[in-house]
């Protein structure tokens, strides 16, 4: 309903809390533009993303579908300038490289790309993730930069990185309040921390378990939290073990065996639980969850891990961790809500 009666709009931003079902949405954008929706022409789209994991599903989700109603580029903005010939060597720690360097050479390669290779609609998912510098080179690959289609998909409660980059132009907004991922017991539990009021849609399920833990402790307390979740029938590939400081070492173990991409293949392909941090799993899920606070709740952006790592499961969660470290991340509101003291 909201992409027909939006159908003539070009310029939008679609805001929503998480498990809104704003990845969802881009998804079904991007194919209706792809394949040409409600008496309009077919048109070449790029959906675009910042983390490998929601990068990847993006992709998967196209594998078997024509090519010719698939989007000409799927991935995220570091691989559409790789696309284009960028030469990307820099580690993930230079910030000018990325939020400088990187787009302006990006900028200029979009700006020499034919008629043939540029875009009539570009759709960005978790769109606070982006740079400010990184929406230029967008622009530039459009096919027409004054009027063609940009639609951007946003929460800024989610924003995880110290990026403040929002794109040069006006977008229409839309706002998504219903929460449609999360029961009932798991939406409540961090409906404080949400950009707005949420309603929630997920049915109801089991109360969000708290067990208490100091940092050094909280690994190896949701490590047993897991075995129990096991232990009470979940299936090993409906359950991920999530922190928010350190990652887990079989996590850092995967890395390092199967590199980036060979470690997300194991998030849909492997039968075994996954091991992840809450830094990668935007736009991601998993029935049950077991949320894993490795660290005291005082370093920056902390509100922001606390409330993408409780909105990840959709049927079961459990928090480890300190109260009090909760209670600095979130307040004594999310605190109450989790039934602390």
């Amino acid at each position: 309903m909201i992409l027909g009666v939006t159908r003539l709009l070009r310029r939008v931003e679609v805001r929503g809390g998480a498990g809104s079902g704003k990845t969802v949405l881009a998804m079904a954008q991007a194919k209706q533009l792809t394949r040409g929706f409600a008496g309009q022409r077919a048109q070449r789209v790029a959906l675009l993303c910042y983390s490998i994991g929601l990068g990847e599903w993006f992709k998967r989700s196209f594998e078997g579908v024509p090519r010719k109603h698939t989007p000409a580029f799927i991935g995220r903005f570091e691989e559409l300038g790789r696309a284009w010939g960028a030469d990307i060597t820099a580690g993930r720690d230079d910030s000018d490289f990325w939020e400088k360097e990187l787009p302006a050479r990006m900028a200029g390669l979009a700006a020499d790309l034919p008629e043939g290779r540029k875009f009539d609609a570009i759709i960005v998912d978790e769109a606070q993730d982006f740079a400010e510098g990184w929406w230029t080179p967008l622009l530039t690959a459009l096919r027409d930069p004054e009027e063609g289609g940009l639609y951007v998909y946003s929460d800024e409660n989610q924003r995880l990185f110290p990026r403040f980059g929002r794109p040069p132009v006006a977008l229409v907004p839309l706002v998504l309040d219903h929460n449609l991922r999360n029961t009932r017991q798991i939406a409540e539990s961090f409906s404080a921390l949400a950009p707005m009021r949420m309603r929630p849609m997920g049915g109801d399920g089991p109360e969000v378990t708290f067990v208490q833990a100091s940092a050094d402790e909280a690994l190896g307390v949701a490590d047993d939290e897991v075995e129990r979740l096991l232990d009470e029938g979940w299936p090993t590939s409906h359950v991920a073990l999530i922190t928010t400081g350190t990652r887990h070492p079989e996590q850092q173990s995967r890395q390092e065996q199967l590199g980036q991409e060979g470690y997300w293949r194991t998030f849909w392909d492997g039968d075994d639980v996954f091991y992840g941090h809450v830094l990668g799993c935007k736009g991601l899920e998993r029935r049950a969850v077991v949320l894993c606070f490795n660290e005291d709740g005082t370093r920056d952006r902390s509100k922001e891990r606390l409330y993408v790592g409780l909105s990840r499961a959709t049927d079961k969660l459990v928090v480890v961790g300190d109260a009090g470290a909760v209670r600095r991340m979130g307040g004594d509101e999310v605190v109450r809500r989790l039934g602390l003291r």
